[in-house]
């Protein structure tokens, strides 16, 4: 397998003590598992405004509509539901 630059990956150009340029990272194909493809298939079929609207309404229905106070683990809870509708609102532009 080559690289987007044409070279390949286990080669002089790639080696580990090379300073890496993030600013290509979007340029790097990733292998995924079968399980992860799956997984991405499932939320492709059953849509990313579908899984991005609930998200935000368990988010906004536990941030805004109830009385309960929230600790750190449920502030950290909430905020990981905001990367992941954030995640879907990127996959679904690309």
């Amino acid at each position: 397998m080559r690289t987007s630059d044409g070279t390949n990956p286990g080669s002089a150009e790639h080696s580990a003590g090379k300073t890496f340029d993030a600013r290509h990272v979007s340029e790097i194909l990733v292998q995924v598992t079968q399980s992860q493809a799956e997984f991405l298939d499932l939320i492709r079929s059953h849509g990313y405004n579908e899984l991005i609207g609930s998200l935000k309404k368990v988010h906004d229905l536990a941030l805004y509509f109830t009385s309960l106070s929230f600790g750190d683990t449920e502030k950290t809870a909430l905020y990981d539901l905001k990367v992941l509708w954030e995640g879907l609102e990127r996959l679904e532009t690309e």
